[in-house]
């Protein structure tokens, strides 16, 4: 409020003090001046002069109450107002304070990450995450600074073909690039930016110990990793395309929609591991513990699996069509759905596992162990059965159509409705084979050498010489 409405105030409030204190005495004189009035009268008009005076003067007594009090109000307002204003400037203070602060700590820090010194290095890189906490604006960029830190001191020489031997020979990584990469996985990937990856591409980073790290998201194309410590890391949605993991410990890794295409995991850790919607196509696979991990949904065309160890291993729907799983010891796995088209599963371990509705056409099983498997409703149409044990399984409704099933063990194997249609039965042993009937071996290919159930007979034409590696349809 300005001095003159102020003084205009005050001169109104006199005016009105004046008025109030001049009323009650001109209404008592002239209430005592009244001639005529006995003196009982003159008293009690007396006492209502005074009562009306006692009034006037209450209620003066409570404007100029409330003007001070209005007067207080205004005056605390100010100083709110004042207050609030030198708070927004000491925050603001506090604030340009801190960001200098770590401006000068970022910028001491880059520089140290220069230095001969690897301690002083590696102090300069805490230091980053330090600031990155800080001050999230900058995160991304320390994050960047970092990867180009690791790739400048840890990158792999491509200027000539390395093999794998040579690649393993180098002891672990740096000091200071495992501290980088620590930092790294330990970031928040909230932050990181959309549709962007930290990129570690052909990095050596072999023996680092990146143990439940959190590395989801980043490029490794090419990386070498080989005898990394990855235990319990968030691998989601990494690439690892060409990526070396020869002896790497992914032990319940989390590898869910992870690019590993023609990857090396020769040898590698992956029980319990996480690769639902993987891509491994022609990914090397073999030697590889895979115990109990789950590939279902991944791609693993023309992936090499030979010798891989996939006992109770979740394979359904995936896809591993002209897969290498020579040898492989697929015990108890869950195979249901999944697409083998073509693939090599000679000498494999399938005892106790699911293949039920899986497509094996033109598969390889040659001398596989498949007791007690489960093939209901499994397409196996021109695949290679011959010499393999297929005692006490589950075919009902399997499609075997031109199969070769030569010297095969089908005892006690359930074969309800199963279609043996130019099935090669050579040499087979259907001794104890269940739910088998008369019309479903008359157009098999079988020969003396077949055992049939006690309760069937052997087919003329399969006791003739000439038809013995004939259809049955050609004999009929």
């Amino acid at each position: 409020m300005s001095g003159r409405k102020t003084d205009a105030l005050k001169s109104w409030l006199i005016a009105i003090t004046l008025l109030f204190s001049l009323s009650p005495t001109i209404i008592f004189f002239a209430v005592s001046k009244v001639e005529g009035l006995s003196n009982e009268q003159k008293v009690v008009n007396r006492n209502q002069a005074l009562n009306t005076t006692a009034t006037f003067f209450l209620g003066l007594a409570v404007m100029v109450n409330a003007f001070y009090a209005a007067k207080r109000t205004e005056a605390m307002q100010k100083s709110a107002i004042a207050a609030e204003k030198s708070n927004e400037i000491d925050i603001k203070k506090l604030q340009l304070a801190q960001e200098q602060l770590i401006a000068e700590r970022w910028m001491t820090a880059v520089t140290q990450l220069g230095h001969e010194d690897v301690a002083t290095r590696t102090g300069a890189i805490y230091a980053l995450e330090k600031v990155a906490q800080d001050s999230p604006q900058e995160y991304w960029t320390i994050m960047e600074i970092l990867t180009a830190f690791v790739r400048e001191n840890a990158g792999i020489k491509i200027d000539r073909e390395n093999s794998v031997e040579e690649l393993a020979k180098i002891a672990r990584v740096s000091t200071d690039v495992q501290a980088a990469l620590t930092v790294i996985g330990r970031r928040n990937p909230q932050q990181d930016r959309e549709n962007q990856k930290l990129d570690l591409r052909n990095t050596d980073i072999r023996r680092v110990d990146l143990t439940n790290a959190n590395l989801q998201r980043l490029d490794l194309r090419g990386a070498n990793l080989i005898k990394a410590d990855l235990r319990k890391a968030n691998l989601f949605e990494t690439d690892l395309e060409g990526a070396k993991l020869c002896g790497t410990v992914l032990y319940e890794a989390n590898l869910q929609s992870c690019n590993l295409q023609e990857a090396n995991l020769c040898g590698a850790n992956l029980n319990k591991a996480n690769l639902c919607g993987a891509n491994l196509r022609s990914a090397n696979l073999s030697g590889t513990s895979l115990r109990a991990a789950n590939f279902s949904g991944a791609n693993l065309y023309k992936a090499n699996l030979q010798g891989a160890n996939l006992k109770v291993a979740n394979l359904s729907k995936a896809k591993l069509f002209l897969a290498n799983l020579q040898g492989a010891k697929l015990g108890k796995a869950n195979l249901q759905l999944t697409g083998l088209i073509g693939a090599n599963l000679s000498q494999a371990n399938l005892n106790g596992a699911n293949l039920q509705q899986a497509n094996l056409n033109a598969a390889k099983l040659e001398y596989t162990e498949v007791f007690f498997a489960n093939f209901c409703e499994a397409s196996l149409r021109e695949a290679d059965l011959s010499g393999a044990n297929l005692m006490g399984t589950n075919l009902q409704k399997a499609m075997f159509h031109e199969a070769n099933l030569c010297g095969a063990n089908l005892m006690g194997a359930d074969l309800f409705g199963t279609n043996l249609c130019d099935v090669k039965l050579a040499g087979a042993n259907l001794t104890g084979a269940k739910n088998l009937q008369s019309q479903q071996i008359r157009f098999a290919v079988g020969d003396r050498t077949t055992v049939l159930p006690a309760y069937l007979e052997t087919p003329v034409h399969w006791m003739r010489s000439e038809y013995s590696h004939q259809s049955a349809s050609e004999a009929e």
